[in-house]
């Protein structure tokens, strides 16, 4: 019975030959596997971002009000606070408060033929204090062009903080051809900035405008 035993050598050939070809074959696979499940990752992250760019900017562009309302659910942008009349009645500048730095910036969509910048580059405030501001604006086509504006406030945590009395944001402006207007803002910082910790160490907020040319602009040229 003994010598029907396979020699342990020839034994020992063979495993040894056999588990580095499948193990090698058994990693070959998992690692095909991973890269290929890895791609598909890939592209659902990259489909995602791609329709969350197109949805921000559809909704700026073609559908103003819908952005509006995403900013408002949101805080998208750091939407601010329209102000409202009783409160006007009662703020005040605060004495010795904190001296904020308001800057001023612009933007226009490449299709937009149009030249937009901040009259001034910023204002100085304490909260409370009622600023006014300017846009300046000027169509440089030979035709009208109409177009809206969209806002962004940085540090968008400030944005609950920057109460607009007055702007032009989320409503249509129509120039004619060559013309140039002055926009105006009208605004104040919330009081009640100095009492939150994280604002702690915000000295400076900026609020930029994005302008972009309508869909109505747009059958305007067809029609042309």
């Amino acid at each position: 019975g003994a010598a029907e035993t396979p020699p342990r050598s020839a034994h020992v050939v063979e495993d040894d030959g056999a588990r580095p070809q499948a193990g090698a074959a058994w990693l070959g696979t998992t690692a095909q596997q991973h890269a290929e499940e890895l791609k598909r990752r890939n592209m659902r992250i990259a489909t995602y971002a791609s329709a969350l760019v197109l949805f921000v900017f559809g909704a700026s562009y073609a559908s103003v009000p819908l952005y509006k309302v995403f900013c408002a659910m949101t805080g998208f942008g750091g939407t601010t606070r329209r102000a409202d009349e009783s409160k006007l009645d009662s703020i005040q500048p605060v004495e010795d408060g904190r001296i904020i730095r308001i800057s001023f910036a612009s933007t226009v969509h490449d299709a937009m033929p149009w030249k937009f910048k901040p009259t001034q580059r910023d204002l100085r405030v304490v909260p409370g204090e009622t600023a006014l501001a300017f846009y300046t604006v000027r169509n440089n086509s030979d035709k009208p062009v109409t177009g809206v504006a969209t806002y962004n406030v940085y540090p968008p945590k400030a944005g609950v903080y920057f109460n607009k009395i007055q702007c032009f944001c989320f409503e249509e402006q129509r120039l004619e051809a060559r013309e140039e207007i002055d926009m105006p803002v009208f605004f104040f910082i919330d009081p009640e900035i100095l009492q939150d910790p994280a604002m702690d160490n915000t000295s400076n907020i900026v609020l930029s405008y994005t302008f972009f040319k309508t869909a109505d602009s747009d059958a305007d040229d067809d029609r042309g």
